[in-house]
């Protein structure tokens, strides 16, 4: 871990809705799941004046970013924290005050609103990033970190995806790679010539580039909403997500199918697989030149769409 980020700029991390907080102008964006933010991990210590964050839901994940922001906000600077009720907020409080800050709670929306002032001697700090930092998940083989989707076991629906991959060849991609489960099984066929690993979380990435100790993989942080800028694709695998910010979102996922349909070359495949209840038949029938279904099981369908 570097500490190289010096900044006098206040910082934010995610989404704090506009309602709730606010966030200075000029403050920097610090979140993991906005492709291009710097670490929070890299601040230097107290060179922060103030930071605001919406807090992540995960007990682990949201004690990790607290002790991230306390050690780089400066002493009796500012720290704003904030999240939905039942999603953590209720447990703010409690859990600033025994990093040792002194708070003011309030709440609005079903959120709680935490204002804490950073102690001259915070308390337990090291001991929070280090149960929240990247670790080996031996079961697996694979590094991970808390917030990571599925993060320390593989999810159900990828897993049913992997078991009905035929040996895929060419040049393809993993969109939502994660940290590379799916990928590691793609790699396994010899004909693959290269794959491309996108996902928008930066602890994903930077775990999957641990996993995948290949020259013919190439992982990427990017959010896939704004297009791949890739084409010409001989396959696809994904596992799209359909919740965003905590909330299902159909739409993410059809987005999905629609970059990776643009991606693959005429005749391409895509594999792809979703929750049963959700809704990708439309579109598949819509951007493809036919498609079936392969797998139907444990609430999880698989599809084979081929452009």
């Amino acid at each position: 871990m570097t500490t190289d980020v010096l900044t006098s700029e206040p910082g934010v991390y995610g989404a704090p809705p506009a309602e709730l907080a606010t966030i200075p102008a000029g403050a920097r964006q610090f979140s993991p799941l906005i492709p291009g933010s710097p670490a929070l991990e890299d601040v230097a210590p107290g060179s922060l004046p103030a930071l605001t964050m919406l807090a992540p839901p995960g007990v682990l994940e949201r004690r990790y970013a607290i002790a991230l922001a306390l050690r780089a906000v400066k002493t009796r600077g500012r720290l704003t924290v904030l999240a939905p009720k039942d999603k953590g907020g209720s447990r703010l409080r409690k859990e600033l005050e025994a990093f040792g800050c002194s708070v003011g709670e309030t709440a609005k929306r079903h959120h709680r609103i935490c204002v804490a002032v950073k102690p001259a001697k915070a308390a337990g700090l090291d001991e929070a990033i280090a149960e929240g930092a990247p670790r080996l998940i031996e079961d697996l083989g694979l590094w991970s970190q808390p917030g990571v989707f599925s993060w320390d076991r593989i999810d159900p629906g990828s897993a049913l995806l992997a078991q009905g991959l035929p040996h895929l060849s060419g040049d393809g991609a993993d969109l939502g790679c994660g940290v590379g489960f799916l990928a590691r099984d793609v790699l396994r066929s010899e004909k693959v010539k290269s794959l491309i690993l996108v996902d928008n979380d930066r602890r994903a990435v930077e775990a999957a580039r641990r996993n995948i100790a290949d020259p013919r993989a190439e992982v990427r942080w990017a959010d896939i909403r704004a297009g791949s800028g890739i084409e010409g694709l001989d396959f696809v695998v994904m596992n799209p997500p359909f919740h965003d910010g905590g909330h299902e979102d159909r739409g993410l996922g059809l987005t999905f199918v629609r970059i990776a349909q643009q991606a693959l070359r005429k005749g391409g495949v895509l594999w792809v697989v979703a929750n049963r209840h959700l809704p990708y038949e439309a579109a598949l029938a819509e951007g493809f030149k036919a498609f079936h279904q392969r797998a139907d099981k444990g609430g999880f369908k698989v599809f084979e769409a081929r452009k």
